[in-house]
């Protein structure tokens, strides 16, 4: 079976990504920021960076690049962090991948934040990228820079999933679902938004077909087949919970009344907060799931995000 490396792997993302890689009896090479090589099991090898660097004996068929630095919604970190590490280390693990013989695919993580931060419509891999962020512009220059070198004998895939999710993360999902399982009445039941979410295995589905070599090169969005609301969120929340659904209709003037003054006071909310929660963000997947002839994602949307909100109320 072909080696497979992986970078991130200690994330999220990537901790789910080994499993399902493991499961399928490949032979993983994970890379990590620190720490001798430990053979784990005679199919996985956890290697730190410099190591890696130092060898050039450790090539690989397989390289999915997930290591990066995510989008800071607290807006505290330095823009050239972002660039250092989802520009500057993609690059290097892409020159390495370009002079690894035995290399055949890289898979290359980006977001679709690196398209736009504000979605008119359903957003498709047609958009011309306008990122505005210093996430997003570090993504879509690492994406430049893939795609300006693509070797035309092996196969590289970017892939710009939205917000992904699943049991074990901890995100904006688990901060809504620590305020709607107390009980508490959600107040912004007049705003009926529309958001794509990708669950956790449905990208590891995809992942694993670029491996497979039944995904052919390009860019894609991927993401859930359906969207959901907020209050969609919160009504599934309360089911999972088992709390009585409690949704307040008030005013939307009311509310941006009260968000103005969040701007200034300590209020729960603030303009930046509403929008947030009450802005629509759609995710076309229909190329994706064309490249692949399927007519449909492994998970449902609804099926995906009760395992995530189950999870939450379990822990």
């Amino acid at each position: 079976m072909d080696k497979v490396l992986v970078t991130g792997s200690t994330g999220f993302v990537g901790k789910n990504l080994l499993s399902t890689l493991l499961n399928k009896d490949y032979s993983v090479i994970a890379l990590v920021r620190s720490g001798n090589i430990v053979r784990e099991a005679s199919w996985l090898d956890y290697v730190d960076y410099k190591s890696y660097w130092q060898n050039k004996e450790i090539q690989a068929a397989h390289y999915i690049h997930l290591a990066g630095k995510a989008h800071d919604l607290k807006n505290i970190s330095d823009e050239l962090s972002y660039f250092e590490i989802n520009y500057e280390l993609t690059k290097e693990i892409y020159n390495r991948f370009l002079d690894d013989d035995s290399a055949k695919t890289f898979t290359f993580i980006s977001s679709v934040k690196a398209v736009a931060d504000e979605v008119s419509g359903e957003l498709t891999e047609e958009a011309v990228p306008n990122p505005l962020t210093a996430y997003g512009r570090s993504k879509i220059k690492a994406e430049k820079y893939i795609l300006e070198n693509t070797p035309k004998d092996k196969t590289v895939v970017i892939l710009r999933p939205c917000m992904i999710h699943g049991p074990g993360n901890k995100g904006n999902l688990n901060l809504l679902h620590s305020v709607v399982s107390k009980g508490l009445p959600w107040p912004l039941g007049a705003y009926e938004n529309r958001r794509s979410f990708l669950f956790i295995d449905n990208l590891c589905y995809v992942i694993h077909k670029v491996i497979e070599f039944e995904l052919k090169a390009g860019v894609y969005n991927v993401s859930d087949d359906s969207s959901l609301s907020t209050n969609d969120l919160v009504r599934m929340i309360a089911e999972t919970s088992g709390n009585k659904l409690r949704i307040l209709n008030i005013p939307k003037q009311v509310i941006s009344f009260l968000a103005m003054a969040g701007n200034i006071l300590p209020l729960p909310v603030n303009e930046e907060r509403l929008q947030k929660l009450t802005e629509s963000y759609l995710i076309s997947n229909r190329k994706i799931k064309k490249a692949l002839g399927i007519k449909k994602m492994p998970v449902s949307a609804r099926e995906g995000m009760m395992k995530t909100l189950q999870s939450f109320q379990n822990s």
